[in-house]
């Protein structure tokens, strides 16, 4: 379901132009300030030292430039970046392939770094440390350990969910940072710097009516960018304004939060089946036919980011802030609906 969602921070395959505006080095690249600070003090001592830059552990959400990131670090040491993903490094010898074939200093980024198998992340291990790799040659009694050394290189690992990480590669990690949501001015400069190599005349009202609601994350803002712009040149004279992005944006279904309906469709699970909840996570999703994966990874940070849902020892519950959103009336005991739909008791 959330692959078909236009507030999706996952890219979609409609986001071939968001490679386009992606920043190319760390000075083009908005908002995560500390981040990008101390990642410049990093890549400058490496470079002054004539070594490759530590082992580099990015975690955040979807959506929120990890990808971009690492292409910048490699761009910043000027070195390759070569980028594989955890679930397509399957046995042990993919991965001793791709280590032995990497040139002095260059940059492997592995996204989804926490679905790495267990045997090839033991591989990792004293390729990250130690710069060398153990392969195992032949089977039974005849097998022998052959040793390789490995250039140096410098390991990107992204994850969106850093706590499925082990301890012993987490640790040979040398820089860790986590990504949080992008502020709404960071956002206005994002989508205003996109339309400028996009071609789009936006007005900074328009500009700050698509960042409102863009659930903090510059992919879905590049997004909605895109869909808006098709109404400012269809409803009007191709100028974003104010008026023309919160008709644009109402008619995708998208509120002054940035929620569509799968996110008030889980709201209205909570508080209208169970009562406002607790509720189990693995019930939760059954009522609202998804993957409990992908309520933790996808739906869960914004929301509780906004203060709608809270998470307990014993499951999720609404708060009267998305009571209030979604047009419920609370009078004692009773709850009633008087939103989108005809007034009815809970």
């Amino acid at each position: 379901m959330q692959d078909e969602r236009l507030i999706s921070a996952q890219a979609l395959a409609g986001d071939d132009a968001e490679i386009s505006v992606r920043p190319q080095r760390l000075e083009d690249y908005i908002g995560q300030q500390k981040v990008k600070e101390n990642l410049g003090i990093f890549i400058s001592a490496a470079r002054e030292r004539g070594s490759s830059l530590d082992h580099v552990l990015l975690s955040g959400p979807p959506g929120l430039g990890k990808t971009t990131l690492a292409a910048i670090i490699a761009n910043e040491i000027g070195k390759n970046i070569r980028k594989t993903s955890g679930p397509a490094i399957e046995r042990p010898g993919d991965l001793a392939a791709i280590l032995t074939n990497l040139e002095a200093g260059e940059v492997l980024f592995i996204d989804e770094i926490h679905r790495l198998n267990r045997s090839v992340e033991e591989i990792m291990y004293p390729a990250m440390e130690d710069f060398s790799i153990d392969i195992v040659i032949g089977k039974g009694p005849a097998a022998r350990t052959l040793c390789l050394d490995l250039t140096p290189f410098t390991l990107i690992g992204a994850t969106t969910r850093p706590g499925l990480l082990s301890s012993p590669l987490r640790d040979r990690f040398g820089i860790s940072h986590r990504l949080d949501f992008y502020e709404e001015e960071d956002l206005i400069l994002i989508i205003a710097r996109a339309a400028g190599i996009l071609g789009v005349q936006v007005e900074t009202a328009g500009a700050r009516e698509i960042a409102r609601r863009s659930r903090g994350t510059p992919r879905v803002a590049n997004r909605l960018l895109r869909r808006v712009s098709d109404y400012a040149l269809v409803k009007g004279d191709g100028s974003i304004s104010c008026d023309i992005a919160r008709l644009a944006l109402e008619k995708l279904e998208i509120d002054q939060y940035g929620l569509d309906n799968v996110d008030r469709m889980i709201l209205h699970a909570i508080i209208a089946k169970f009562g406002g909840g607790p509720v189990g996570l693995e019930t939760l999703a059954a009522a609202v036919s998804e993957e409990s994966d992908t309520i933790t990874d996808v739906y869960e940070p914004y929301l509780l980011k906004l203060g709608l849902i809270q998470k307990t020892p014993r499951g999720r519950i609404a708060t009267e802030h998305a009571y209030r959103h979604l047009g419920y009336k609370v009078s004692g005991s009773r709850v009633k609906f008087s939103g989108l739909f005809e007034e009815e008791e809970i």
